[in-house]
């Protein structure tokens, strides 16, 4: 579980940098750091895609095609299951919970239940544990890892130490999920279904890229289901 250890890890350091930083990183600063991230995300997010498709152009080809299907009805199914509008419930939740302390008036449990629901509820808490469980791919926690810092860093002075404890149950969602892909792994090697799961996550993680850089507004949580319904189309199409 190196991810989800280092973005417990992330969370730890970046809120004890809030604590002891006098000052807020510049505007600038936060725009460039932003950037790099996305654009490393970006990568990240491609190159698990690109590293889980084989075999010939058709075969390729067909296992994308495969791959997009299950997105699709994975985005179907997410719109029934209200997936979405649940993850934005979440995120006014935080959005108000940081709105209404002000600073040096937050209690432990304010910085620890809004951190918590932030940390845990971002797409990359599932999609990074899933692949750090399948195949110790721990690239997108580790991004995670970045901005969950910076974010506990911002949010440290105004909510106080329970931004710093709110690393312990994202250690225990995110390494719950990632012991959960490690048990299905050796079934799904046996069925050749790892890389139809990667390729889905991939083109998630890129997802969140496009969404982090401010290019295109996507429901994310809509298409979590997906990473089950393309194995399952592979399963049946191959």
């Amino acid at each position: 579980m190196v991810g989800t250890i280092a973005n417990a890890v992330g969370i730890v350091l970046g809120g004890a940098v809030g604590f002891l930083r006098k000052n807020h990183l510049a505007s600038a600063t936060e725009r460039w750091l932003k950037l790099v991230v996305g654009l490393l995300t970006a990568y990240v997010g491609l190159r698990l895609t690109w590293a889980s498709v084989q075999g010939t152009v058709g075969q390729m080809l067909q296992q994308l095609g495969i791959t997009l299907v299950g997105m699709i009805l994975g985005k179907l199914v997410g719109r029934v299951l209200r997936l979405q509008k649940l993850s934005n419930a979440l995120g006014r939740f935080a959005r108000c919970e940081i709105e209404g302390v002000s600073p040096g008036a937050a209690r432990f449990a304010d910085g620890f239940k809004t951190c918590t629901v932030l940390f845990c509820a971002a797409p990359l808490s599932i999609l990074g544990s899933v692949q750090d469980g399948l195949s110790a791919y721990s690239a997108p926690l580790l991004l995670k890892a970045v901005v969950d810092g910076f974010t506990a860093s911002a949010l440290a002075r105004q909510l106080g130490w329970g931004v710093v404890v709110s690393a312990v149950p994202v250690l225990a969602w995110q390494g719950t999920i990632t012991l959960i892909a490690r048990a299905a792994a050796p079934w799904l090697e046996a069925h050749e279904l790892v890389g139809s799961v990667h390729a889905t996550g991939g083109l998630l993680v890129f997802s969140v890229a496009l969404v982090m850089l401010g290019l295109k507004r996507i429901a994310l949580a809509e298409y979590l289901p997906a990473l089950l319904l393309a194995p399952l189309l592979t399963a049946l199409l191959m």
